[in-house]
């Protein structure tokens, strides 16, 4: 079965967390929910506490076959994170799947990896990546998938089941949900 580390910060968007997470989770991936810093509890935007797994730190070695970030205010505290930084680097250069949803991607792109790509993000972030392209709901390219905002979080997340497992497994869970 595949394997996602979603990183869980204070300041997440809840919607964007926990949407994907779940319809992973319902697909039978193994999703490691890892907080950065020492505490487990993570607490959102809207201030729903989360409990990870296992603190970043514990998991910085281990290659998934994908990495998550949501996005939310929190996304300054993974773009300061020198951490956060190494493991979307060596996700990439292992060429696992790297998302990221909402203002998320700014941490792909701080990591150099959206230059030569086709994405989107939350139209905060456009200041800084003025290539967003606003129309698109999720946008994959190459093995980097990203998505809009909260209204897009269960696309993105249907589409990390598309790639992960297949076409077919994303449309059973969809009709499971009613969607």
């Amino acid at each position: 079965m595949p394997t996602v580390l979603t990183i869980l910060v204070d300041g997440f968007e809840e919607i964007e967390a926990t949407t994907p997470i779940d319809l992973l989770r319902r697909a039978g991936v193994e999703v490691t929910v890892a907080a950065l810093g020492s505490d487990l509890r993570a607490i959102g935007r809207m201030h729903l506490t989360m409990l990870a797994d296992t603190p970043l730190a514990a998991v910085e070695a281990k290659l998934y076959d994908c990495l998550f970030l949501p996005g939310g205010p929190g996304v300054a505290r993974m773009r300061a994170d020198p951490l956060v930084r190494r493991i979307v680097k060596r996700h990439a250069d292992a060429g696992k799947w790297v998302s990221a949803i909402c203002a998320a991607p700014l941490v792909l792109h701080d990591a150099g990896l959206l230059a030569t790509r086709r994405y989107t993000a939350h139209p905060s972030a456009a200041d800084e990546l003025p290539n967003i392209l606003s129309d698109e709901r999720v946008v994959t390219d190459g093995k980097i998938i990203t998505s809009r905002g909260p209204g897009t979080a269960m696309d993105f997340g249907l589409s990390l089941i598309e790639h992960l497992l297949s076409p077919a497994k994303a449309k059973d869970i969809a009709a499971a949900i009613c969607m």
